[in-house]
């Protein structure tokens, strides 16, 4: 699986955003996916999860009522809604796929996509 994340840019707090995650293969549609985030100067950590089927989600509690992580298997793509955005979402977003049916874990992603740029200026 081959990933590409875009829809990044500059916004003020408490805009929105949605990104995207394209995704290239066979197996994209049997892939649990996620978003992850990563800070200057800090681990790279999940944002969101889902499943294959797009009917399970997971949210890191920093983002949860906020950010909404979708998926449309017919266009291989995942997507990312961000609304109610504050200075410290700022970073940049991967998305990843896994194998497995949907893990929070990072290491259990397989496929990594480059990141895009999110910051939210106060």
């Amino acid at each position: 699986v081959q990933l590409q994340a875009y829809g990044g840019g500059l916004v003020q707090a408490g805009g929105s955003l949605r990104l995207s995650c394209a995704a290239s293969g066979r197996t994209f549609s049997s892939s649990g996916m996620g978003w992850f985030r990563q800070a200057p100067g800090k681990e790279r950590d999940l944002v969101a999860a889902i499943n294959w089927s797009g009917d399970i989600t997971n949210y890191a509690a920093s983002v949860k009522g906020r950010f909404t992580i979708s998926r449309d298997n017919a266009k291989n793509t995942v997507y990312l809604q961000m609304n109610s955005l504050k200075p410290e979402d700022t970073a940049v977003y991967y998305c990843a796929a896994t194998k497995w049916f949907m893990t929070t874990r990072i290491g259990d992603y397989e496929y990594w996509g480059r990141g895009t740029d999110v910051t939210v200026s106060s």
